[in-house]
């Protein structure tokens, strides 16, 4: 039976229900959770040298030209996402056997990439337990509004949103800040004790001693020349890739009366489908909705894990050239049960809501 079967779009947009179906998906790709260290030592083999030797090469390159310095940062910031969805796997305890190496591997990555291991740690697995309620919005994921609360707001809360919405904001400015400030002070984390503290400042310190070292070798400049391009654009793209993995038109939202883990899981999920190279890359992240249905996957795992479903491959199927349309899609009209522009959320009238069609 093919999942579009099982889930299909009933009266205005709401969902015909089959959790029976979706949990048993759920337990047939529960086969593909087990690691292989040695799998995982290659991966991480394979993405840590090449990064430390591009970034060898951009050293030596700004005695050529800083255009080539930058054109190696391309490569450089891939391995370095890379090793994020290494660390992201560690998280789930999902790429080495032992929970103690997935660990220690995850905190050394977060070095590298700027993100307390322990403080992301808990703030996604936030993000995988309540993914698509919207009762339970703001910790691991993008700010999402609905229509209705997006008219309530004032004129400078709105100003607000529409400015955090904004490209250049959600895809320049923002990784930026999430990196090189929010994750150095967990100041959002006040409540949860000295965990997030500690995870925190002990990651600043093995930062400010590993820079320090590379900082006395080749000197400030030229390390802020290597550095500085790889972990901007390493960071863009991996908001980027969380962003289209949740955030497209036919996603999944729900009051918490309505919402149900597997149905969230898989419907609000995308299937970002990449070029191979790019793929690579991002580890297979692209198949979010089989790991948001089964997160302990590793993600070497993830492609016959896909090919054994194949009805999952053409669910929440995103191209490229559609995960950029998707920019512009920044309210959940709940009538509709779909994300809309603000251009389409000024064309849905107040009061009573009904089907509608064309609004776009």
């Amino acid at each position: 039976m093919a999942i579009t079967d099982v889930l299909a779009p009933d009266v205005c947009g709401s969902l015909k229900r089959a959790p029976h179906d979706l949990k048993t998906i759920a337990r047939n790709l529960a086969n593909f959770r087990r690691p292989s260290n040695s799998r995982a030592a290659f991966e991480l083999t394979v993405s840590a040298l090449p990064l430390f030797l591009l970034w060898l090469l951009m050293w030596f390159s700004l005695e050529i030209h800083y255009a080539v310095t930058l054109l190696l940062a391309v490569p450089a910031a891939g391995f370095l996402l890379r090793l994020f969805l290494i660390q992201h796997d560690c998280g789930h305890g999902s790429f080495f056997k032992s929970r103690r190496m997935n660990d220690w591997v995850g905190r050394c990555i977060g070095v590298l990439t700027l993100s307390p291991y322990e403080l992301w740690r808990r703030g996604h697995a936030t993000h995988h337990a309540g993914t698509g309620n919207l009762d339970r919005r703001g910790t691991g994921d993008v700010d999402t509004l609905t229509v209705s609360e997006y008219r309530d707001l004032g004129l400078w809360a709105r100003l607000r949103y529409r400015l955090y919405r904004n490209p250049a904001v959600m895809f320049g400015l923002g990784p930026a800040w999430l990196f090189f400030l929010r994750y150095r002070l967990p100041l959002g984390h006040m409540r949860e004790g000295w965990r997030p503290w500690i995870s925190a400042m002990g990651t600043n310190g093995t930062i400010a001693l590993l820079f320090t070292v590379l900082i006395s070798l080749v000197g400030l400049k030229a390390f802020l020349l290597v550095q500085l391009p790889i972990v901007v654009l390493a960071a863009s793209a991996g908001v980027w890739l969380f962003y289209v993995q949740h955030q497209f038109e036919q996603t999944y939202w729900a009051q918490s009366d309505e919402w149900t883990f597997h149905e969230a899981a898989l419907l609000g999920s995308s299937h970002y489908v990449l070029p191979g190279i790019l793929r690579w890359f991002t580890a297979n992240i692209g198949m979010h909705h089989i790991h948001h249905l089964c997160s302990n996957i590793p993600l070497y795992r993830m492609p016959a894990a896909l090919t054994a479903h194949p009805e999952l491959v053409a669910l929440n199927r995103l191209t490229v050239g559609q995960s950029v349309r998707s920019v512009n899609l920044a309210l959940w009209d709940e009538a509709d049960r779909r994300l809309v522009s603000f251009r389409v959320a000024r064309t849905i009238e107040e009061g009573p809501q009904v089907c509608r069609e064309g609004v776009d």
